[in-house]
């Protein structure tokens, strides 16, 4: 055999191999993703009948949608060392089965101090999921091949949206009044309970690196492993100290402190816009609910595609920011008119989600090991600190004026900084060529 055949038939061993992982891991972390962004959000949708029945103001929710964030941002880093220390699978299926039974118990909340309380709580069982899989996905595919990969797998954020937006509408509907209980109630048990045996199934179903794969043959392993040694070569591999010291993980963790603003600014109260604009069923809601995060979902399949082929991330990051910013500040301007207002939203959620798998693959190129397991729970836990301050901020300001304009602006200006940001201060290459 020639060395042109030679080549060809190395190469498609290699691109067999990677959609064989690829098929075996993305799918199942999308799945669990799924679920823990729904269980995060679904208060959204509790909120359209929970405020009512519990006499709660609109920032008293805003505070109790955000101390989730809290909860989360204190067990962050620790929970993400001791995935790194104990293996993905059992600490993931700790995070799983935890944060599974706590939302499930928000059904049980009469009173601000409860649901302050549970949502803390949630914080504190799901910290270290996100960096967690961002940390797994660097064990199995090197950073050409991660920014899809993990676009695959944030995909999940949207498609939660477009899928259990509907399924949000339609359980509390269908099932007030059941056993006595308020569609808000059955909404958390129902989508509570599925998480935590869904931790269950991970025990059995996961496997911590290449080389515990039984699935996987000698040379496939060796392929994988080679590839993830080779690409580790250009990322620092000390410890988590060595990345408190790295003023690129302070840079991103700002960034990504001004694109969670955004993101959770629609996640908590995307339903609340749509209503406003003269939409009052719960089930109208939730369908009109999906199409903004529909959007998402194209957009961070094409954004991140378009990323890992220019082998670019800066600017694939900073566009769909000024995006989001301009669907945010449209979505203002024509919030009396649900045509215009979804247009708006949907901008909106697709620039503010479409950069967020391409963000993801800047500190993964140049930490590895522990500094990589703290560095980015780092990033993500202070990132994630604006999911208090966004709700809070939009109901403080939903309270005093009656409109969240005001608040959106906010956001938007958020997201203009992100892109400012990450232009001026991360390198431009950050993927292997």
């Amino acid at each position: 055999m020639n060395t042109a055949a030679l080549n060809a038939a190395s190469t498609d061993f290699e691109r067999l191999t990677y959609a064989k992982v690829a098929l075996r891991i993305i799918p199942f972390m999308f799945f669990c993703y799924v679920l823990a962004y729904l269980d995060r959000v679904n208060v959204s949708f509790a909120k359209l009948q929970m405020l009512n029945d519990l006499q709660l103001s609109e920032a008293v929710y805003g505070l109790g949608a955000g101390i989730f964030f809290i909860g989360y941002f204190l067990f962050e880093v620790p929970s993400n060392l001791f995935l790194h220390r104990f293996g993905a699978r059992r600490w993931i299926a700790r995070i799983m089965i935890t944060w599974g039974l706590v939302s499930a118990a928000m059904m049980f909340v009469t009173t601000p101090t409860m649901f302050y309380v549970l949502r803390f709580l949630l914080g504190i069982a799901e910290a270290g999921f996100f960096p967690g899989i961002i940390l797994y996905l660097t064990y199995w595919f090197p950073s050409d091949r991660r920014g899809r990969m993990t676009a695959m797998f944030m995909t999940a954020i949207p498609i939660s949206g477009v899928l259990g937006s509907p399924l949000s509408g339609w359980i509390m509907e269908t099932f007030a009044g059941l056993n006595g209980w308020a569609g808000w109630q059955w909404l958390f048990l129902l989508e509570g309970v599925p998480t935590a045996l869904v931790g269950l199934v991970v025990l059995f179903y996961l496997d911590d690196d290449i080389a515990k794969a039984k699935w996987l043959t000698a040379d496939e392993k060796s392929l994988l492993s080679a590839n993830i040694a080779k690409d580790q070569q250009s990322a620092s591999s000390h410890s988590f100290r060595g990345a408190l010291g790295d003023i690129r993980v302070w840079v991103l963790s700002a960034v990504y402190f001004g694109v969670v603003m955004g993101l959770y600014g629609i996640g908590f109260w995307l339903p609340s816009l749509i209503k406003a604009t003269g939409v009052q069923h719960a089930t109208h809601i939730g369908l009109l609910t999906a199409i903004p995060y529909a959007a998402a979902t194209v957009c961070m399949i094409f954004v991140s595609r378009s990323a890992d082929r220019y082998r670019e991330r800066r600017i694939h990051f900073a566009i769909p920011c000024l995006l989001g910013a301009v669907g945010l500040v449209l979505s203002t301007i024509y919030a009396d008119n649900t045509t215009l207002a979804l247009v708006a939203l949907s901008v909106a959620c697709a620039g503010i989600m479409g950069g967020l798998p391409v963000f993801w693959s800047c500190p993964t190129a140049f930490l590895g090991g522990a500094a990589a397991a703290g560095g980015i729970a780092l990033i993500n836990s202070l990132g994630n600190l604006a999911g208090f301050v966004s709700p809070y901020m939009v109901g403080f300001v939903k309270d005093m004026t009656q409109s969240t304009a005001s608040g959106m602006y906010v956001l938007a200006a958020c997201l203009v900084l992100s892109a400012i940001l990450i232009m001026a201060f991360v390198p431009a290459r950050t993927v292997n060529r």
